[in-house]
């Protein structure tokens, strides 16, 4: 059972440390192509699926923000 529960560690951390590496390319600067926002959602959309197992905090919080890179920067317009 320890195995398993050293194992389950060992996956939050890599998962820790791919959801910080994927949070990085997801820079407006480095996704600005629709092919690489595309590659972008993908990895998100895949790091998602793996941490849906998982219930360390930092894995959930990473997801939602990588999620959050996906949605439409909104820009403000005023008008006069």
């Amino acid at each position: 059972m320890r195995e398993l529960a050293a194992m389950d560690r060992a996956l939050d951390e890599l998962l820790v440390q791919l959801g910080g590496i994927v949070l990085r390319l997801s820079s407006p600067q480095l996704t600005k192509s629709g092919e690489e926002r595309r590659a972008l959602a993908r990895s998100v959309n895949q790091y998602s699926i793996c941490a849906a197992s998982s219930d360390d905090p930092r894995v959930q919080r990473l997801k939602l923000e990588l999620q959050d890179t996906l949605k439409p920067r909104l820009r403000l317009v005023a008008s006069r």
